[in-house]
């Protein structure tokens, strides 16, 4: 195995770990953050308060993650499916991630201490790049998976187009729901965000396998 192998198989690690990091210090905050209600406040809103540059943080360090996830998937499959729009959209992602943490959202729904009981009436500059960040990231994701499922079937790989076309479908169907039952928002957009973030994991994982 060469230096450049070795390159590519750390940069794709840092996507296998870049969603179960993320969740695991989502929910040491979910159980510790005095106030935060998972049921009716979304992660984001882990940001906001005293402790919110933790979030902001896990924002930013899983953007990085993924970027470094995307140079070493273009390094990998350079040339074949994949090593251009998939990379690419994967980077995007990335971006998205981090600029989501360095823009957080508004307070509201009582979170944190102090805020508004309800939503906010209007939304401040912030976070407004807060949503168009992560609106971006997550549909370059949906984006990533399409692009991936077309490489699987031509590899005749039928199991992980299935995952990839799953991916696509679940995680968009997850945000719809969660707009639809807001009492349930948190969880459901949580569990949308574990569909689709844990999709980048796996395919790293995948990808980090074929290139030992």
């Amino acid at each position: 195995m060469n230096k450049k192998t070795n390159i590519r198989r750390l940069f794709l690690i840092g996507g296998v770990i870049s969603a179960p990091l993320f969740y695991l210090i989502v929910i040491a905050q979910v159980f510790t953050r005095t106030g935060f209600d998972i049921r009716r406040h979304a992660i984001s809103s882990l940001e906001l308060g005293d402790l919110g540059w933790i979030q902001s943080t896990n924002f930013i360090v899983t953007g990085l993650l993924a970027v470094f996830a995307a140079i070493g998937v273009r390094g990998l499959l350079k040339g074949s499916k994949g090593g251009t729009w998939g990379a690419l959209l994967i980077g995007i992602y990335g971006v998205g991630m981090m600029m989501a943490g360095l823009f957080p959202p508004d307070p509201g729904l009582g979170f944190p201490s102090g805020a508004p009981e309800g939503m906010p009436k209007s939304m401040s500059v912030h976070a407004a790049l807060h949503s168009v960040a992560f609106f971006l990231a997550f549909l370059c994701l949906i984006a990533a998976t399409i692009v991936f499922a077309s490489r699987f079937s031509s590899l005749g790989e039928h199991r992980w187009r299935a995952y990839c076309i799953a991916t696509a479908i679940i995680a968009p169907l997850l945000i719809i729901l969660g707009m639809v039952f807001s009492s349930w928002v948190g969880v459901i957009m949580g569990c949308s965000g574990i569909v689709a973030f844990g999709w980048v994991s796996a395919l790293a994982n995948r990808l980090r396998v074929e290139a030992s």
